[in-house]
């Protein structure tokens, strides 16, 4: 179970809320501060009753005693009640529920390795195996105080401080309850061990739990309201907006909020899923988007840095702290398709709001961002954008597939780098014509826009002719290997080039009936990698999964060419998918087929929250109704199909944020109507 707060705390624990193994934690700026934190009566860990998020930043766990020290069954409830802020508090309640006298011991294990983020990472992704997982570091020693009510936990460059709120022998507490009595203790962690004394801490967690609690409501007030009769729908959309609110970031110099990519540990802002979670999410209005598009302007590349895989222009691929930082990177720039995908991100907001003042604000950022895929994005001088790893521990695949065996022929060879992945040719054709916009309307340099606008016909002409496939019924390349040669797997990675419209009119019918004909849909979904494919394996990463931001992406994509029929088919049965996952759709999951399974089977390692597939819902609803901006005329209309089919139920959306106002949105009758509310 993981409790957040919305910035880069977190607390991962088990289900009666003791943090007990290598990858469980209380973790601040990518570090692990406590590595053990655990409840015993009488030497044992209590036993389960029920447990669950209150909230995403607080959580409670029910306990009965464990049949310890002569205690009989069920004479003591226990409930620990847990609230994670800028640090941790924890409050436990014992209540002595029979009707005699009850003496017990209560204490708790405490320990802490102050372990940065990648080595707890690896030991989760090789489940523990020491011959795959960074070794993590030794336990830090204890300095208790005088009277027993706090211990420092410190490693020279980290410190952690753990208060009591009772007096006791270093964490240990000798309890007697009559019948019917209640015994508390509150534990204050707090990550930089600051010494607060205890009364003072009291104060400044209240003040912090109301100032959370305060911004979970105004985020609830501020995105769209939702009531529909679908329950699907309703339930992923809630939980969306839940999630989406714990993943929010605070972005330094106090320019906002925006979303980190997800729990627990992508919990910082990674280019691209920041990008694409923001297009996802512009439904609930450009506040996430402004501030993601500020941050990262401050965040591009300005030098040439071969260590990180910076370039100028360059958008940032992950930010990171502590620790981490200095075992890997405090930036790392290593994707090629952030920095096109950030001006379809300022153009898309532009598109919603009209704002030509923040187009103008982040005018030269788009320029370098320009400069960069023209210059050093193409390695070759070929037209294309490629990657090619300089930093000596970076990411040898730098596309969003970014497994290291993501890049296989269809006789499942790997493909030897530089790669141009064939998606991001997609996002660089639509960032030329977005940005030709921008130049046109806004910018008013003319002669940018006709550059830009021949330079996007070229790249669609040319990609057609090096990237397209005719065996097996005609499709897209993956990629081209560094000797240029069409990486020929069937992905799902020619959905994206549907939605950024470089795919010719000519193409459009081939490239649909790929990406739903039986070796890519699953049933649940667009697999990632066609069942026709040497490579191919339903439980692979990026090699035959289903992602559910990447089918919101061919969703869209879909809608934009008008195929509405298939475009509502990966709405529903993505939407359906998630009833099976308790409304939360997670990062990825199983490609087998749906007609074999009764359910969709989950992937060990998924992220759950991520705030791509958290976005996912929003988009798909956004799709389902049609809804798109018309910048010229300032209105939010609706380009459904005359009639959208029964199983979507009626809607009402409530206070959908476009052009700086609310707009009100009904379903009814498989009819879509939209008016300013």
């Amino acid at each position: 179970m993981i409790t957040v707060l919305e910035g880069s705390t977190f607390c991962i624990g088990d289900d009666r809320g003791d943090v007990t193994g290598e990858t469980s934690g209380f973790f601040s700026l990518d570090t692990r501060r406590l590595s053990r934190f655990v409840l015993t009566v009488n030497g044992e860990r209590p036993l389960l009753l029920s447990s669950g998020k209150v909230e995403y930043f607080s959580a409670a766990f029910y306990l009965r005693n464990p049949l310890a020290g002569g205690l009989e069954q069920d004479v003591l409830s226990i409930v620990r009640s847990r609230f994670v802020g800028e640090a941790m508090q924890e409050r436990v309640a014992v209540s002595n529920e029979s009707m005699d006298p009850q003496k017990f011991t209560i204490a708790f294990e405490l320990a802490t390795d102050f372990a940065d983020i990648f080595a707890v990472k690896d030991h989760d992704f090789a489940l523990g195996d020491p011959v795959h997982a960074r070794a993590l570091p030794s336990v830090a020693a204890a300095v208790w105080s005088p009277d027993g009510k706090s211990v420092a936990f410190d490693d020279g460059e980290d410190r952690t401080e753990v208060d009591f709120s009772l007096p006791g022998d270093r964490a240990s507490w000798e309890v007697e309850l009559g019948p019917r009595e209640r015994w508390e203790l509150v534990v204050d962690v707090y990550p930089d061990g600051n010494g607060v004394p205890h009364e003072l801490a009291q104060v400044r967690f209240g003040d912090e739990l109301t100032r959370v609690r305060d911004s979970l409501v105004a985020w609830r007030l501020r995105v769209p309201q939702i009531r529909t009769t679908w329950d699907p729908l309703g339930h992923t959309f809630g939980q969306s907006v839940s999630d989406l609110a714990s993943l929010r970031l605070r972005a330094q110099g106090d320019l906002g909020k925006l979303p980190a990519a997800g729990m627990p540990w992508f919990m910082t802002v990674f280019g691209r899923d920041t990008i694409v979670t923001c297009l996802q999410t512009l439904l609930f209005g450009p506040d996430l988007a402004i501030t993601a598009l500020r941050a990262l302007a401050d965040l591009q590349a300005r030098e040439d840095d071969p260590s990180t895989d910076a370039e100028p222009g360059k958008i940032v691929h992950e930010v990171r702290f502590g620790k981490a930082a200095k075992h890997w990177f405090a930036r790392y720039y290593g994707t090629v398709d952030a920095t096109p995908l950030y001006l379809v991100l300022l153009a898309e907001v532009w598109k919603w709001t009209d704002d030509a003042q923040l187009v103008r604000e982040l005018k030269e950022p788009a320029l370098r961002a320009l400069a960069w895929i023209d210059e050093w994005g193409d390695l070759d001088g070929d037209g294309f954008v490629e990657f090619r790893r300089r930093a000596p521990h970076g990411l040898d695949v730098q596309s969003w597939k970014d497994s290291a065996d993501s890049q296989r022929f269809h006789d499942g060879r790997r493909a030897e780098g530089p790669i141009a992945p064939c998606e991001v040719q997609g996002y660089v054709y639509d960032a030329k014509r977005c940005t030709a916009a921008m130049a046109r309307d806004v910018w008013r340099d003319r002669d940018l826009a006709d550059r830009l606008d021949r330079e996007a016909d070229e790249l669609k002409r040319r990609f057609d002719k090096a990237y397209w496939v005719e065996h097996s019924g005609g499709f897209y390349a993956l990629a081209l290997d560094g000797d240029k040669r069409p990486v020929d797997s069937l992905t799902s990675n020619i959905g994206h080039l549907l939605w950024s419209g470089i795919v010719p009119p000519e193409r459009v019918d081939r490239v649909v009936d790929q990406l739903m004909g039986a070796p890519l849909w699953s049933g649940w979904g667009v697999r990632t990698m066609s069942a026709n494919d040497a490579a191919y394996n339903p439980l692979s990463y990026h090699n035959g999964t289903v992602w559910p931001h990447d089918n919101s992406l061919i969703a869209w994509g879909l809608a934009r060419e008008g195929r509405w029929a298939e475009c509502q088919r990966i709405v529903r049965r993505m939407l359906e998918a998630a009833g099976h996952f308790g409304w939360q759709l997670p990062e990825v999951f199983s490609g087998l087929r749906r007609a074999d399974t009764p359910f969709p089977i989950a992937y060990p390692t998924a992220a759950r929250p991520q705030a791509w597939a958290a976005g996912t819902p929003v988009l798909l609803l956004q799709l389902l109704l049609g809804l798109q901006p018309d910048r010229t005329r300032q209105l939010l209309e609706s380009v459904a199909p005359a009639e959208l089919p029964a199983w979507a139920g009626d809607v009402r959306l409530s206070g959908v944020r476009a052009f700086d106002r609310p707009w009100d949105v009904r379903l009814v009758d498989g009819r879509v109507s939209v008016a300013p509310a």
